[in-house]
């Protein structure tokens, strides 16, 4: 691999660009919407009782244990509550502060073993779909994925240079990995480098990898937490180990069941808006790395013959494996969700990057470049329209039609002959542009739209001011036929256990009930009634852009509830 001097009068300058993108990317508008699905609550919530209990050991939902996911982005958002409080925008913190850290990892490996391709890297890496969506999300996904890419990149540098210092990032940063998603770091980190091993016939680079400092410092960092929480909670070993690991790769005991195909489109939207530029790149370093496993076990089949390498820089070869492996891996899981095969995409933003330095100066087919330009149109044009036809169900009329056609012709046509007129150089120009657009737009025009009608905060709010105004503060909530992450997300914002009608728990004390709306649900009203026997229901108020309904419940028999409020048409 070449290692030749990086022009350092340009780094700094370099390295401001990438900064000030991710700036924006990641950490501009963390709060504008909020918490949105089912994790992103979820996990925000764990963190905030362990951090009111000061309990560093043991995560906790509604005070019993919670033992998914280790404890890292937990601690991590502990310490974002402790410094901003508690903040749904602080529960985002430590997948943005990972992220960051993460391409500026990639920008400075890249100048030091591929100079002239820092730049690139990080800013695709910075901007790719999937990428920034999780950078924004209160979730484990990018607690793994930073700290997994770190390791394998420092594996790279030894494997490279021989100097154990690189040996210590990478069981440093799989200590890392582990104690954010468990021992699914290790093992795919383990299965990439034995393969690139194995192919190259390199076994005793395969066991020098096997470093006692570094092993050391992997079981000094990650052990001590899976000790003490089995310490103090004995089912732990069951719930994280045989049934969110073992039981999750093998069966469907969480309905997450895909098709094996499932993550070939997912790759392909998670590349956005550089995937008919990082398809070609991983076509181009696969084609070179078969015929050299080829030709290398030709040799080995007829050891007097020198068939050569075709690729002499294994770099790439590396990287394909690392791309591969974990989407082949998870394929093979009943359950798949799109953020398992998010340690997998650093390996394709990076082949992208290598592939443009490359191919600099040379021609680009111009059905790549058209097929470029189409999607960057396609991304501002369908994002124009997202808030309004998709959330809000908004009919699109001609005219706003018309609009987004003309705004998506007009990016294509920029994109497509900036491109054949000026070259590859200006690529990562007019491909961030729109990319800084889109974004701009959700969080600025989108972003009320987006909370609205996929995160509980404004539910949250609309309850506060009924209970407020009827003097009902404090009572309990409980949730019937609503989705799961309206429960989860009340349940961090009003902090508080938020009980299920769907679970039987049906509160015997006053409380308030949010519902699905009788017209999305029809005869949800005579459901609760069949539910409350004898108990006194009113119906309080609404939140229509989620088709909701709040109710009023009286307590079970006289004497255990105020009056309830008055004046409110009934709810049945």
């Amino acid at each position: 691999m070449t290692t030749s001097r990086p022009n350092s009068s340009r780094s700094p300058v370099e390295l401001i660009l990438v900064a000030a993108f991710c700036a924006f990317l990641f950490f501009y508008g963390l709060g504008n919407f909020g918490l949105v699905g089912p994790d992103e609550p979820r996990y925000a919530q764990v963190a905030r009782e362990m951090h009111e209990r000061n309990d560093y050991i043991t995560p906790t939902l509604n005070g019993e244990g919670w033992f998914e996911k280790p404890a890292l982005y937990y601690w991590r958002a502990m310490f974002a509550y402790e410094t901003f409080g508690v903040k749904d925008w602080a529960a985002r913190l430590p997948s943005a502060t990972f992220a960051l850290g993460m391409v500026v990892i990639i920008f400075f490996h890249m100048r030091r073993f591929r100079p002239g391709a820092q730049l690139d890297a990080a800013l695709i890496t910075a901007s790719c779909a999937a990428v920034v969506g999780f950078s924004r999300a209160a979730s484990t996904d990018m607690q793994l994925a930073a700290p997994f890419t770190v390791a394998m990149l420092g594996w790279y540098a030894w494997y490279e240079t021989r100097k154990k210092i690189w040996l210590f990032d990478l069981y440093f940063f799989l200590a890392i990995a582990t104690l954010a998603k468990g021992p699914v770091a290790p093992f795919l980190a383990g299965l990439i480098v034995l393969v690139f091993c194995y192919l190259h016939g390199e076994w005793k680079t395969a066991f020098k990898t096997l470093w006692p400092p570094g092993l050391g410092v992997f079981l000094l960092i990650s052990l001590p937490w899976f000790i003490l929480v089995q310490i103090e909670n004995p089912q732990f070993f069951r719930v994280f180990i045989l049934e969110h690991n073992l039981a999750r790769f093998s069966t469907d005991i969480f309905q997450h069941t895909k098709p094996f195909w499932y993550y070939g489109p997912i790759l392909l939207l998670a590349l956005v808006p550089w995937t008919f530029f990082a398809v070609p790149a991983v076509v181009d370093a696969f084609r070179a790395c078969f015929k050299d496993w080829r030709n290398l076990w030709a040799e080995k089949k007829d050891p007097g013959s020198d068939y050569g390498r075709i690729n002499p820089d294994p770099f790439p070869e590396f990287l394909v494996l690392w791309a591969v492996i974990p989407i082949l891996f998870f394929s093979l899981s009943q359950s798949k969700l799109p953020g398992y095969i998010l340690p997998a995409i650093a390996p394709f933003t990076i082949l992208t990057a290598d592939f443009l330095l490359r191919m600099r100066g040379k021609k680009i087919s111009r059905l790549v470049i058209a097929a470029h330009a189409a999607m960057c149109g396609m991304i501002v044009g369908f994002f124009l329209v997202f808030p309004y036809y998709f959330l809000q169900g908004i009919a699109i009329t001609g005219t706003a039609r018309l609009v987004t056609g003309l705004i998506s012709a007009t990016v294509f046509l920029m994109v497509y002959f900036v491109l054949r007129r000026l070259g590859l150089q200006y690529l990562r120009f007019v491909t961030l542009l729109p990319v800084v657009l889109v974004v701009g737009f959700i969080l600025r025009v989108a972003a009320p739209t987006v909370d609205n009608f996929y995160s509980a905060r404004p539910v949250d709010r609309a309850i506060s001011g009924l209970t407020h105004q009827l003097h009902a503060d404090g009572r309990p909530v409980a949730v019937f036929e609503v989705r799961r992450d309206i429960r989860y997300g009340l349940s961090f914002y009003r902090n508080q256990k938020i009980f299920s009608y769907n679970e039987n728990e049906v509160p015997v004390v006053e409380h308030l009930l949010v519902a699905c709306a009788e017209s999305k649900c029809p005869g949800i009203r005579k459901q609760i009634a069949q539910r409350l026997p004898g108990r006194k229901v009113v119906r309080i108020g609404d939140f229509a852009p989620q088709r909701l309904e709040f109710y009023y419940v009286e307590a079970v028999g006289p004497g255990h509830a105020a009056a309830p409020p008055q004046g409110i048409p009934p709810g049945h």
